[in-house]
């Protein structure tokens, strides 16, 4: 049963939501899966599970406050290099969880990562979750598996020099002629607009190359919860004082 002081204190934080300075698009780092698990004595798997249970109401709460993208970072590229046990059984997860996200219905999913670094399984999944959900037309949800902010920006160069070249371009033009939108629409988030807030759980500081390129003007907000105890309150604080600050725009 829930703390009906909590109750109440949510309610109170729901009414008190400025609905006009609500963000478009969140950008969360779901981090402290693991630190969560050592805190109470339980293996890796069991606290990325118990992070995979938080996702669904995440997308919720951001679809109640009105957010229009959300940005999942679920695997980074230095992740990759754990242990082989580890990573299989997190990947594992994280199929599941893009499975069970696609089969509610209601949320247009999108792969944001090296899919070619991931094990075929895994891309496959994260490729027919994208297919099935194309026609929703509800919060779209990127899912940021095998990414990394450096990946990200390597790959978006390679895909427009490949692009110019097939149009016949020199690499002397296109050195001539880039700008920084000819990146941006090779993005993995291409067509999106960019994340207005950031938030990362567990305590952590830094931005470890998330949405490098996109997040110029980004706001952040640090939790000090790990993510399977990340609530709704903490989310509604984050809104809070997104709403609260004066965005510069690097003025």
């Amino acid at each position: 049963m829930r703390n009906p002081l909590y109750s109440a204190y949510e309610r109170r934080l729901v009414r008190q939501l400025n609905r006009e300075a609500v963000p478009r698009h969140v950008g969360m780092i779901v981090d402290g899966n693991r630190r969560f698990a050592k805190a109470r004595g339980r293996n890796a798997d069991d606290g990325h599970r118990a992070g995979a249970a938080n996702i669904a109401g995440f997308l919720e709460w951001c679809e109640d406050a009105g957010v229009e993208v959300v940005t999942l970072w679920l695997l980074s590229t230095d992740n990759l290099t754990r242990t082989p046990d580890e990573l299989d059984h997190l990947l594992r997860i994280i199929e599941g969880l893009v499975a069970d996200l696609a089969s509610a219905g209601r949320w247009q999913l999108h792969p944001a990562g090296a899919l070619e670094l991931l094990p075929v399984q895994t891309a496959g999944a994260l490729r027919r979750a994208e297919e099935e959900t194309a026609a929703v037309d509800g919060l779209v949800v990127n899912v940021a598996v095998g990414y990394g902010g450096r990946q990200e920006i390597s790959d978006a160069v390679r895909s427009l020099l490949r692009a110019r070249a097939e149009e016949g371009a020199t690499l002397a033009e296109v050195a001539t002629e880039l700008t920084a939108e000819d990146i941006g629409d090779h993005l993995y988030t291409k067509g999106q607009p960019d994340p207005d807030l950031v938030i990362r759980t567990s305590g952590e500081q830094r931005l470890s190359g998330f949405l490098l390129w996109q997040s110029a003007h980004s706001e952040y907000y640090f939790c000090e919860a790990y993510w399977p105890e990340f609530r709704r309150v903490d989310f509604l604080r984050a809104l809070r004082s997104y709403a609260d600050r004066h965005r510069r725009f690097g003025g």
